[in-house]
């Protein structure tokens, strides 16, 4: 698998902490991106699904993947097969892509199906720099959707994530 770097204790590309892996290549070379560096598809190193499953595994804080990038639909089939180690460890799967939900289902393409299905939240779309806002969480631009994937696949059209609200299991019901 072709990485530009990995972070093992992301608080940004997610909910909790995260292991982020960024993919290298990305055919959208959105103006404005803030990992220009992982654009070229030539660029960054070879990394083992394995050794990135086993960097993962080794903080049991960590509670999800997130794959970034680049663009991890061009690495389709590893990262479906880290996303599914991920599950086994039972971390969740983040993943951020220039592409649109009804993009990548229409593609038809059995690699990205399968990291579809081993994904829990798709960021999706291209960043727009018109559309930044530093209000946002876990996205850059506000035409990027937080998909819930298996909602969606399960309904057959786009459910958007909600955000738990980490206090709630703290409230006291009222009598």
């Amino acid at each position: 698998m072709r990485i530009a770097s990995t972070i093992s204790d992301s608080i940004v590309d997610g909910p909790g902490l995260r292991f982020t892996v960024f993919t290298q290549g990305c055919a959208h070379a959105c103006p404005g991106c803030h990992n220009p560096e992982t654009h070229d598809i030539a660029g960054g190193h070879e990394e083992r699904v394995e050794t990135l499953a086993e960097l993962m595994g080794s903080n049991p804080l960590t509670g999800g993947l997130t794959l970034s990038g680049g663009d991890p639909f061009l690495q389709a089939a590893d990262c479906a097969a880290l996303a599914k180690i991920a599950h086994a460890q039972g971390k969740d799967v983040w993943t951020y892509t220039g592409y649109t939900w009804e993009a990548v289902l229409a593609a038809g393409r059995p690699d990205w199906r399968a990291l579809l299905e081993e994904t829990d939240v798709l960021v999706d779309g291209p960043f727009l720099a018109k559309e930044k806002s530093y209000e946002l969480h876990f996205r850059g631009s506000r035409n990027q959707r937080l998909i819930d994937v298996p909602r969606s696949l399960a309904q057959g059209r786009v459910v958007l994530w909600q955000e738990e609200d980490p206090l709630a299991k703290f409230t006291v019901p009222e009598s």
